[in-house]
């Protein structure tokens, strides 16, 4: 399966396009062998390899390691070239020994979290992997290290400051909040009340701060029902929270079930329904370990529906064996059977289909809660994509920014656990891909609806590629107490300033503003596809069919139509020139007319 060449084999070939758009003078880069080095990024160490192609052989070049990246460039007249964010890399181990046989059995296999492999060989005397092997493994994880993940590190300046997207106030004001029945709530200020929920939080309007506190008790983590999401017209509501601490022996909390009855109350809902987003074995499984779920003799005028989406450990396994049928190589004659193998396109129909759900029952009048275990990992995937089908201010580029950081980021989701920033241990069981699964969820919902959306593609894989790379603080830690405390804010640089110095690069050229729409993606098997672009973005034959030609064409009109009214303003301004020349010419002339006239004239 050898191609005759591969052009460019990045990493991120769209946020290294993307970095070089911010201004030249603020980021005053070194050159590095053909790669500009980012300001506070710094050369560690280079070296004669050669790097095992799986698609085209073993390729003789040097590889640099930097603070941040792996930077491979082979010798040959077709140039092959890695650049890889080292946190993009999940796991590094030394491939055979001294005494090992045969060519290039000697050197060090790579594993990354963006879905391929790398493995470079070296010449087998004296220990010459030692140094690489022990830089490599302490710059990629320097949290196990004791070191600063590079973000911490970075010195880049951009035209705008991405942490100023996101003002909770801002955003529920958007919304039509404080209302009569729903009212902003400081309790958790210092994160007294809750230390994985943000500072703001919208509550109903007759829970006092009392009610709050003794509701926490009772569920897990104290991860309370809030609001995320209004109906401006029917004033349903969106509500997440964590599992009822409800036990083996059934425990039920007063307060709890009142603090429910004034969510139904609000808009006078007739029955509130509670979306629980595991298969209902696993709810009652939780049971054992404290948790639970609402029953219906407590709550009374509540509904509960299981939505059958199954846990981390389960996405995990899904994605691995994702990444086995997609990478190096996708076996033709078997791939429809081996795609389903994985369950990967199942589990995205369900994320989509409990989602559906919940914007179905918002907009017909009717408020919901939605909770997983606790709250951060299905909860957020739910509650992000009803918004998102729901209200199309979040289908807007800085839109779309504002619901990450609200649903995901400040309420909590475990980044740091999920993706393992810096951190050596590959093997443990918190790793998860949840948000990349979201993440494709959106990118179904752009390819159902190619006009709904103001960003494009682009977006969400400079998204992907970040949520892994360290170089942005905008997804580093679990919780906002967490990233507080670390003063994130102050000392790293948010993504969205990349994304927003450059916003050109990031826009769906066939977007349509229609405000009012409710976007229903139909959750079936037969309109749910691989989303190849990314997932197999690494085998340089996909890569060459990447971009759809229609918006190829586009582009190129678009253009060409820039082109055209540069020469416009061109002729227009020469135009006005030759003018002004002219009436200068006249008046000149006129000028010296009258002088000859009035010489003329004088000796009559």
């Amino acid at each position: 399966m050898a191609s005759a060449s591969i052009p460019a084999y990045n990493s991120s070939p769209l946020e290294n396009s993307s970095s070089q758009n911010a201004s030249s003078e603020s980021l005053k880069m070194e050159p590095l062998a053909d790669v500009a080095l980012l300001p506070g990024e710094e050369r560690v160490i280079d070296k004669d390899i050669i790097y095992i192609c799986p698609f085209n052989g073993a390729l003789k070049g040097k590889v640099f390691i930097t603070n941040y990246r792996l930077y491979f460039k082979s010798d040959r007249d077709h140039v092959v070239v890695l650049d890889v964010p080292l946190g993009t890399i999940s796991r590094v181990e030394k491939m055979g020994g001294a005494s090992s046989r045969g060519e290039n059995s000697y050197g060090l296999d790579i594993t990354c979290k963006d879905m391929r492999n790398l493995r470079f060989a070296l010449k087998q005397e004296g220990h010459s992997r030692r140094d690489i092997f022990e830089i490599l493994f302490k710059y990629a994880f320097p949290l196990s290290h004791g070191l600063q993940l590079f973000a911490f590190l970075s010195q880049e300046k951009f035209e705008e400051n991405g942490w100023h997207v996101y003002k909770p106030m801002e955003e529920f004001r958007r919304q039509g909040l404080p209302t009569e029945k729903w009212r902003i709530s400081f309790l958790n200020e210092d994160y007294k009340l809750c230390d994985t929920y943000p500072t703001i939080l919208v509550v109903p309007f007759k829970a006092t701060e009392d009610d709050l506190q003794k509701v926490a008790t009772f569920r897990s983590r104290c991860r309370i029902p809030v609001l995320s999401w209004i109906h401006k017209d029917n004033q349903a509501v969106i509500v997440r929270c964590s599992q009822p601490l409800v036990g083996m022996s059934g425990k039920r909390n007063k307060d709890d079930e009142r603090y429910l009855e004034l969510i139904r109350e609000a808009n006078s809902t007739p029955k509130l329904t509670i979306f629980d987003a595991r298969p209902n074995v696993n709810a009652v499984a939780n049971k054992a370990t404290g948790g639970g779920y609402e029953g219906d003799d407590a709550y009374q005028n509540a509904e509960l529906v299981f939505l059958d989406i199954h846990n981390i450990h389960v996405m995990r396994e899904s994605l691995k064996k994702l990444k086995d049928i997609v990478y190096p190589n996708v076996e033709e004659a078997h791939w429809l059977s081996s795609l389903e193998s994985t369950h990967w396109l199942e589990h995205i129909k369900l994320v989509l289909s409990g989602a559906i759900q919940v914007a179905d029952k918002v907009s017909s009048g009717s408020s919901v809660v939605v909770h997983c275990s606790d709250g951060w990992d299905r909860t957020a995937q739910l509650t992000s994509l009803a918004m998102l089908m729901l209200d199309s201010h979040y289908r807007t580029l800085r839109g779309f920014q504002v619901l990450l950081e609200k649903e995901w980021i400040s309420f909590g989701h475990k980044f740091a656990s999920r993706i393992g920033h810096g951190d050596k241990n590959h093997a443990d069981q918190d790793r998860s891909p949840i948000f990349l699964q979201f993440i494709d969820c959106v990118w179904q919902m752009t390819k159902q609806f190619p006009t709904a959306f103001e960003f494009n593609e682009r977006l969400l894989m400079v998204i992907l590629d970040h949520l892994f790379s360290c170089r942005f603080g905008t997804f580093l830690y679990n919780c906002e107490s967490v990233r507080d405390s670390n003063h994130l804010r102050l000392k790293t640089v948010s993504l969205w300033s990349l994304v927003n110095s450059d916003t050109s690069s990031y826009i769906n050229p066939f977007y349509t503003e229609e405000s009012s729409r409710v976007l229903y993606p139909v959750a079936s098997m037969r309109h749910l596809e691989l989303w190849v672009t990314y997932y197999i973005r690494w085998n340089p034959r996909i890569r060459q069919q990447q971009q759809s030609p229609v918006e190829q064409r586009y582009r190129e009109l678009l253009a060409l139509r820039d082109q055209y009214l540069k020469k416009l303003q061109e002729l227009q301004l020469s135009d006005s020139a030759h003018s002004a020349h002219l009436s200068n010419s006249s008046a000149s002339s006129a000028s010296s007319a009258t002088q000859h006239i009035t010489h003329l004239h004088t000796p009559f």
